[in-house]
């Protein structure tokens, strides 16, 4: 099916009472996946444009998948957790996708993904999102999909207000439509009464009210763990500054939210899993489970990326990213832990460190390095400039396809965020 149809009509079609998604029709599993997955199955989908890391990877039939090509899953400056590819936010024909459910996951799977979910969208009355069966049935393929210490598959959902923006939800046993949750506000506090459940703002500042201006709830802080900066191909850094908003990364987090920053697909299509140059996030688990995952991203040990394959990992005066740095001014010590591996021997990146600012982040240094190294600097830092520091990953060669300020040091092609680290006032 092409990407260009702009409405779908399948909740017309088909009343709740019907037979369920997960027991019929295998028909859309037959596609190009199911073709190919014979022998030289790998190597036809190499050729594939969308395709360029499956040649390392084994079919989602098998019993494990080999690693994807990149850098290594262990950290050079933090020990205990391994390094996970995640993409947490796509759809399907549920909602606005123009994929079957049923095959989304394999997709993924075979993309070499570690971590993914299913995020079609609540709306209102279920209009081009999900109804109530359709929530039971993404639950039972993230089950039949889910394989401990190899692959974990995760049911969401993305709650979708036409005006104030998107926020996905993830870990809860039922979902909230604009019906039950009409605002942000009221989304928070159903959130709220369901402590394992965990959030995150979704491509921030598309929509005008920026969830209204990223009002901050202390009691839903916790639980609001993602930030995405990357989702498709675009750089949300300066997302709306042309036309005069802040960038909603500052906006955020000067309102007081503390979330893990993250990148993401955002699939409609079919070819999940298998974009090159569209967002996904890295995160560092204990192990590949559902509760390690959801343990990571509680502690926000997160990483932005649009790359595949890439290894971030950071400390600040040991703190790792994500943490709260007991200082309150003084010299804070970065380690950069960066490698996307062979395919990147040699390459210059530059480091970016990112204050609060008004419209923008304010960069306190810009640091040169090169891919597959340990980068070790020191920077200056007073809780009185704000509480926040996060570094950006760029690009010099490449420009920033949404640029802020004239001779703003980001308006380079950004390549990953870190999760922030928060001062101690």
């Amino acid at each position: 099916m092409s990407g260009h149809h702009p409405h779908h009509c399948h909740h017309d079609h088909r009343s709740d009472d019907e037979v369920p998604y997960g027991q019929v029709n295998v028909a859309p599993m037959l596609g190009r996946r199911a073709l190919l997955a014979g022998t030289g199955g790998a190597l036809m989908l190499a050729a594939l444009p969308t395709s360029a890391r499956a040649a390392s990877t084994t079919m989602a039939s098998a019993p494990t998948t080999t690693a994807a090509a990149g850098a290594a899953r262990t950290s050079l400056v933090t020990q205990g957790t391994m390094l996970v590819h995640a993409d947490m936010h796509n759809h399907t024909v549920v909602s606005d996708g123009d994929g079957s459910p049923e095959a989304a996951f394999a997709s993924m799977r075979e993309a070499g993904l570690d971590v993914a979910a299913l995020t079609d969208h609540a709306t209102l009355f279920a209009i081009e999102g999900i109804s109530s069966s359709e929530w039971r049935t993404t639950g039972d393929l993230a089950n039949a999909a889910n394989d401990p210490g190899q692959f974990t598959a995760i049911r969401g959902f993305e709650w979708s207000h036409p005006l104030q923006g998107h926020i996905n939800v993830w870990n809860t046993s039922d979902f909230a439509d604009l019906w039950r949750a009409g605002s942000t506000g009221s989304l928070y506090r159903w959130l709220i009464g369901r402590p394992g459940g965990l959030a995150s703002f979704n491509h921030p500042g598309r929509e005008l009210g920026r969830f209204d201006n990223f009002s901050f709830n202390a009691s839903a802080r916790n639980q609001l763990v993602g930030l995405e900066m990357f989702n498709r191909t675009d750089d949300y850094l300066f997302e709306g500054w042309s036309s005069g908003m802040t960038s909603p990364l500052v906006a955020c987090l000067n309102a007081g939210w503390r979330p893990g920053l993250t990148g993401v697909t955002d699939e409609h299509g079919t070819t999940w899993g298998f974009h090159e140059g569209k967002g996904r996030s890295g995160l560092w688990v204990t192990e590949n489970t559902r509760a390690a995952v959801f343990e990571a991203m509680v502690a926000r040990r997160s990483f932005a990326t649009r790359v595949s394959g890439l290894r971030v990992d950071a400390t600040a005066n040991g703190v790792r990213m994500g943490g709260v740095l007991n200082v309150t001014s003084g010299d804070v010590r970065f380690l950069l832990d960066l490698d996307r591996g062979s395919v990147w021997d040699g390459k210059p990146l530059r480091i970016q460190v990112l204050r609060p600012g008004t419209s923008a982040p304010t960069v306190v240094d810009v640091i040169d390095t090169i891919n597959g190294r340990v980068t070790d600097f020191t920077v200056p830092l007073d809780v009185a400039d704000g509480d926040w520091v996060v570094l950006r990953v760029a690009d010099p060669s490449l420009p920033n396809g949404t640029p802020g300020p004239a001779g703003h040091p980001c308006n380079d092609f950004g390549v990953a965020y870190t999760s922030p680290w928060w001062l101690r006032p």
